[in-house]
């Protein structure tokens, strides 16, 4: 019994003691270990695992326009509840957990307390602004937050946890079925990628380039940087009937339709129009990779000699380690979609290889954007 116990006392020397800073390993001090022990906390844990609240609250003052009122003139507290239709019991609460995120700058306190944009939110959360990004946030608060609730049962199953898994239409079908679903998904896809084609369209060598062929083109905002960012580049923006007449407004509204045509289509049964240069943004994470391979097939056929596929996605990095924000992207096409995923530069390189593309390359954008680059 004795010789149990001296074990058993061992045995607990063997492991740290939090309190007293050091660690018995075999009967030696492990003072370093216990030291990097003593550093390790859990707020980063935390943080994630209770990001949620901090993701709902904003999304919330996106989707009720408070970044919009705001960019108008500074409000008191009294005067946002009146224009968003707040109750008064967490008025405060919600507007100065903006202020401590960092979306909102505030003078006073409470009852004195005026409100006003930061200079990032004034500049991007403005729907009045060219440069809003909301909209991508808008359709994380009205379709993907409760969504994603269900992540568990798509790792389990594979299966979509979206409108489908209630009976409803794949997403891009029931998109096409109502403009203002479609108006919204079109804006959300501009918010989430006009820093993208803006690096895109600065950093791409368009030298020798004519024209650019845009597949999958939405609001026609990737050829709208392009065109305006170089000179002597015309562009065609290649996509459904629908999206094309929201492309043409925008077109029309930035006085670009001379160098802009739309040209309506279907990319899974039309071929692609000619061009210099295809560009994707955002389309083949959509789909599964016999639906990669074959868009890339028919950008290898529309393209001459020297002529470049350009696929604008949030690129996973070779090592799967570092873009978490691609990763996630990801799990959110097992969300969406039943066979679609997003992929790395070497999976890219692998395809346009076998389809016969001579060389590849991956362009950092913006964020955890790249654009990823296949030269027939």
């Amino acid at each position: 019994m004795e010789s149990r116990s001296r074990d058993k006392l061992d045995e607990l020397g063997r492991i740290q003691n939090f309190g007293g800073g050091q660690v018995k390993n075999n009967g030696g001090s492990k003072m370093e270990t216990a030291k990097q022990q003593e550093e390790l906390n859990p707020s980063k844990i935390m943080q994630v695992g209770m990001g949620f609240w901090a993701s709902k609250t904003l999304l919330s003052a996106v989707n009720m326009s408070l970044f919009t009122h705001l960019a108008e003139g500074d409000m008191t507290g009294d005067e946002i509840k009146s224009k968003l239709g707040l109750h008064e019991r967490s008025l405060y609460d919600f507007l100065d957990t903006l202020v401590a995120l960092g979306f909102l700058e505030r003078e006073g306190l409470k009852e004195t307390s005026v409100y006003s944009n930061t200079p990032e939110t004034d500049l991007f959360l403005d729907e009045n602004k060219p440069t809003f990004v909301g909209g991508m946030l808008k359709m994380a608060n009205n379709r993907l937050f409760r969504y994603w609730n269900d992540l568990e049962e798509g790792l389990r199953t594979g299966l979509p946890q979206n409108e489908t898994k209630h009976g409803g239409k794949m997403i891009f079908d029931a998109l096409y079925e109502d403009p203002e679903k479609l108006l919204e998904f079109v804006n959300a896809m501009a918010g989430i990628s006009m820093a993208n084609f803006a690096a895109f369209a600065e950093k791409f060598d368009f030298n020798g380039v004519e024209t650019v062929c845009d597949v999958g083109g939405a609001g026609g905002h990737l050829s709208m940087q392009i065109v305006t960012k170089n000179d002597g580049v015309n562009c065609t923006t290649f996509d459904l009937p629908g999206v094309c007449e929201v492309a043409e407004e925008n077109i029309k509204n930035w006085g670009l339709t001379d160098r802009i045509k739309t040209q309506p289509g279907d990319f899974f049964t039309d071929e692609f129009p000619k061009a210099d240069v295809v560009t994707m943004g955002m389309i083949l994470h959509d789909w599964g990779l016999d639906e990669k391979k074959m868009l890339m097939r028919k950008a290898f056929d529309a393209l001459p000699d020297g002529g470049a596929l350009v696929a604008i996605e949030n690129i996973i990095d070779d090592n799967r380690s570092e873009n978490a924000f691609g990763l996630m992207m990801s799990l959110n096409m097992l969300i969406e979609f039943d066979k679609a995923f997003d992929f790395s530069g070497a999976d890219f390189t692998e395809w346009a290889k076998e389809i016969g593309f001579r060389e590849t390359s991956v362009m950092h954008l913006a964020g955890p954007a790249s654009a990823a680059i296949a030269i027939k």
